[in-house]
């Protein structure tokens, strides 16, 4: 039996899923070299419930519980909005890592996006060293574009980053991979 998970907005108890979240110790790919708490989190959920026309937040829904959480926020690439992408992310929590959940979060938020707003791409963007990332945007039918290089802070340096992309022309085959 497959288990579906859904990207969703948070519910007024939810914020709180961003005090529980590893530190750098347990995931290198998220230490910027500042602390990431739920202050933040909990001034934008106040604002605007972690979601407006420019980027969001949603909880990735598994049975009833937050495990994990994805965004997305505007690039633009020319005139907006027909030129702007959205780049996406995802964190798992670390019991939640490796079983095709961010798979599928990242798959479903790309289609909800490509729905909802005028873009015609979807784009993220990996550490070049982690490769259980790659495979997952690869299975959720993104393109891998090429290298970044020296694009991203992280672990006090900068690192070089894998970019793939999703466009509305990308047809799903039944099997859920992208048909070109």
């Amino acid at each position: 039996m497959t288990t579906i998970v859904t990207p969703r907005t948070f519910t007024d108890a939810e914020p709180a899923y961003f005090d529980s979240l590893p530190g750098s110790a347990a995931d290198p790919y998220s230490f910027y070299g500042f602390p990431r708490g739920s202050a933040a989190a909990r001034a934008r959920w106040a604002e605007s419930r972690l979601v407006s026309d420019a980027g969001g937040t949603l909880a990735v829904d598994l049975e009833g519980a937050v495990v994990g959480d994805v965004e997305w926020h505007a690039v633009p690439y020319g005139p907006p909005p027909m030129s702007n992408a959205f780049n996406i992310g995802i964190r798992m929590l670390p019991a939640r890592q490796g079983q095709g959940h961010g798979t599928s979060a990242q798959s479903a938020l790309a289609e909800y996006l490509l729905a909802t707003y005028p873009v015609n791409r979807i784009e993220a963007a990996t550490d070049v060293t982690n490769r259980a990332e790659q495979r997952s945007l690869e299975k959720a039918g993104f393109t891998r574009e090429g290298v970044l290089r020296g694009a991203q802070w992280l672990n006090g340096r900068c690192n070089d980053m894998v970019v793939y992309s999703r466009l509305r022309t990308d047809a799903l085959s039944p099997t859920g991979s992208i048909e070109r």
